[in-house]
């Protein structure tokens, strides 16, 4: 199995780790932090709102059974693109709509997904997403990996995560590990 990489961004990495652990072809969803100039930053940092990282999620897939352009269309399905530096409650440039890509190809086609969804006007807001060049991934603390699964029963998980859950699998339910 060859796998790649994918780097996002959409508002709590603990709402998008729990989003794409659903999908097949999805071997690993590692929170962490990217985009800003501070090494190897703390989560109080990044919350801060002045380290200049994001709460991104590394996505390692196996691309011979998901493709690039289906974690695509999933991330731009299970959050708003259009606000800036905003996901509901969650506000600040560490919570930014942002691909960060490693190679050309990613960023061809994640910039082409962009200007296919502004040219059917598939939201009422222009996208805001960016698609930067990342510069580094630094994985986030132990205590946010698996965070869905491991408090399920939190008011923040109930009330923001599980609908976004149920979301994926009313459009998605194709590409869901657990449809096999």
């Amino acid at each position: 199995m060859t796998t790649q990489h994918v780097y996002i961004g959409g508002g709590c990495f603990w709402c998008t780790e729990a989003v794409f652990q659903k999908l097949k072809g999805v071997v690993a969803a590692t929170p962490g932090y990217a985009g800003g100039a501070t090494p190897n930053p703390t989560y109080e940092q990044v919350c801060s709102g002045n380290s200049g990282h994001v709460e991104v999620i590394d996505l390692e897939y196996d691309p011979a059974i998901i493709s690039y352009s289906d974690l695509l269309a999933v991330f731009f399905n299970v959050h708003d693109p259009t606000t800036l530096n905003q996901q509901g409650n969650d506000v600040g440039t560490q919570y930014r709509s942002v691909i960060f890509y490693t190679t050309d190809a990613e960023r061809d086609e994640a910039r082409a997904f962009i200007a296919e969804l502004e040219a059917a006007h598939a939201y009422a807001a222009p996208v805001v997403t960016t698609v930067e060049k990342l510069p580094a991934f630094y994985p986030a603390e132990n205590y946010h990996r698996n965070y869905y699964q491991n408090h399920a029963d939190m008011p923040y998980c109930q009330v923001i995560i599980a609908p976004k859950l149920e979301k994926l699998q009313q459009r998605f339910a194709r590409l869901l590990a657990d449809a096999e």
